[in-house]
């Protein structure tokens, strides 16, 4: 998949890969593919903390998931990028 094909989690802004295999699931059990399964699991939200809270959880798998990045880099892209993601928008 190219990356601007790419779809991430609306919630953490996790990649999705190229299977639904990470989706989280609706209320009926069906897919949803704007949420990770591990945001969004039976039709709601698995964390109701802050956008914040939300950053400081992802701030430790961004660095694991890139070893030249630094937990300022990593925050500051966050910080740059949650507000655009569906869960986070005003």
């Amino acid at each position: 998949m190219n990356e601007m094909n790419q779809k991430f989690c609306q919630c953490c802004g996790m990649p999705m890969g190229d299977t639904d295999e990470l989706y989280g699931t609706n209320a009926d059990g069906s897919k949803n593919e704007e949420y990770c399964k591990y945001c969004f699991e039976n039709g709601k939200f698995t964390f109701n903390g802050t956008m914040e809270e939300m950053i400081e959880i992802c701030v430790p798998n961004m660095v694991a998931a890139n070893p030249n990045m630094s937990e300022e880099e990593a925050r500051k892209i966050m910080i740059e990028w949650f507000p655009t993601l569906k869960r986070w928008k005003n």
